[in-house]
């Protein structure tokens, strides 16, 4: 029996020297190779210490990337009241007869972003979208706020309220952002003010077909920070606490967060807010062509002479008569892979990159051509066709319920129609409302006779008696008309 307990005493003591053994020859071995490497999360190479606590020290330390970047950017983050009234009983007979409605208060919400020390703030175009009155709550006071103007094309709107010493959000460049970096989206999500989630970009120049208007800007970031309603407006900002997007949408079957958001990026943010605040609409520059996404089955139908073992950029299928490009020499079937020193690989980068210039300005545009690699010149021009800045010149009629304003002539071409007046926005009271007649719908005839600006619209409509027939075009260009009694 002693004999038994002495030979487990005496493995147990060989198994602790051998161990012991075996640790100091692999530290030698690791000091004899100091030249081992990693990558490290930004894609760098590092060395690895030999030591266990210069190895711990090497492991980034995450919470300092999420609290630098909250602490920073919160205090740049507001939440908007978006206060409407509402009529009900409003019908076509109770406009005509008289009958009352009875009109009900509604609230609803969304974040904001602090951009000057005097209170521009830039939100969404959905959150402050048919406001009567708008309101900014921030750090526990709150504002009434003026609205500024709005580009439904880009989902965007900037307000003023009146305030001293607040403090703007610092901007970062979106141009700058890499898929797989860090980011913290900031807003106040169902009432929650000041809430902020982490992730990363996801993607970059994500095109969803969600926006208004005719001439929409698509090229959104896509990030995995979670993004629910009430976010929309607020802050995806980078891990210098830097403003890279305004949040604007969510992919989700049920209304919240489902794992994808989505930003405009703040490049083309910059642009659109400086526009609105000093000409009260974007100026944005045309390039006098449609682009549409490369792939094999579009260089087989258009018959394309191509490499289909790399198909990059985008094809012209569209060029405008008179237009930018075709001044400048471009045809239908050009491949457009980079304009100045951006590369275009999809529609969204084209629409993103002209979104940084204005009318007048000259761009070089790279472009294939039967296998061959060409540069052009092009001045971009207004919705007009010309390079002088715009004022957006609306025709309100109280009468009618609405704003109208003539179809420019880049609308006209796309649509091709030679006239028409815009329908820009109906109010709940007036005669368009009543109608059923919808924002964005172009009116180009009234029973029969030409209509090209929106006083005659106005007249005309005022003067009829009886049977009226209107006749015209919806945002997506098809024709389509209404038929109703003027007492």
């Amino acid at each position: 029996m002693k004999k038994v307990i002495g030979i487990i005493i005496l493995g147990f003591l060989s198994g602790v020297a051998g161990t012991y053994v075996y640790t100091k020859l692999l530290l030698v071995q690791d000091n004899l190779n100091p030249t081992a490497i990693n990558i490290d999360r930004d894609g760098e190479l590092m060395d690895f210490s030999t030591s266990v606590d210069s190895y711990q020290s090497s492991v980034p330390v995450m919470d300092e990337d999420f609290v630098l970047a909250p602490s920073r950017s919160t205090q740049s983050v507001v939440y908007i009241k978006n206060i409407s009234s509402r009529s009900y009983g409003n019908s076509f007979y109770d406009w005509f007869f008289g009958e009352r409605s009875r009109n009900t208060e509604t609230v609803s919400s969304g974040s904001g972003v602090i951009l000057t020390i005097d209170g521009y703030i830039v939100t969404n175009n959905h959150v402050v979208k048919g406001a009567d009155k708008i309101e900014v709550v921030h750090n526990r006071r709150t504002y009434p706020a003026q609205l500024v103007g709005t580009d439904p094309s880009s989902d965007l709107a900037v307000l003023k309220i009146e305030g001293n010493n607040l403090t703007p959000i610092k901007v970062g460049s979106s141009r700058d952002v890499r898929v797989g970096e860090w980011v913290v989206a900031v807003g106040n999500p169902f009432n929650l003010t000041s809430t902020v989630t982490a992730g990363i970009i996801s993607a970059k120049g994500r095109e969803l077909k969600i926006v208004e208007g005719k001439f929409p800007i698509e090229s959104f970031i896509q990030t995995d920070a979670a993004i629910n309603p009430g976010n929309s407006g607020g802050a995806l900002v980078n891990k210098e606490g830097e403003l890279i997007g305004i949040n604007t949408a969510i992919l989700s079957r049920t209304g919240s967060y489902a794992g994808y958001g989505f930003a405009v990026p703040s490049d083309v943010v910059k642009k659109i807010v400086n526009d609105l605040i000093e000409y009260g609409e974007v100026q944005k520059a045309f390039f006098g062509a449609n682009v549409s996404d490369l792939n094999s089955e579009i260089a087989a139908r258009l018959d394309l002479d191509v490499d289909q073992e790399k198909l990059e950029g985008v094809v012209v299928d569209l060029v405008v008569n008179g237009g930018a490009a075709d001044k400048a020499g471009l045809r239908e079937g050009d491949i457009i892979v980079g304009i100045d020193n951006n590369i275009i690989s999809s529609r969204s980068d084209f629409e993103e990159v002209l979104s940084y210039y204005s009318p007048g300005d000259i761009v070089t545009v790279r472009f294939e051509r039967n296998q061959n690699r060409l540069e052009k010149r092009i001045k971009l021009t207004n919705r007009e066709g010309t390079t002088e800045f715009l004022t957006h010149e609306l025709y309100s009629s109280e009468y009618l319920g609405a704003d109208l304003e003539t179809v420019s002539k880049v609308e006209k071409d796309v649509l091709d129609i030679e006239h028409g007046v815009k329908i820009i926005k109906v109010y709940e009271r007036g005669l368009m409302s009543s109608l059923g007649l919808d924002e964005g719908f172009i009116v180009t005839y009234i029973n029969y006779t030409r209509i090209e600006e929106p006083k005659q619209l106005n007249e005309a409509l005022r003067n009829y008696r009886g049977r009226v027939k209107i006749e015209g075009v919806d945002s997506s260009g098809r024709k389509g008309y209404y038929t109703f009694y003027l007492r």
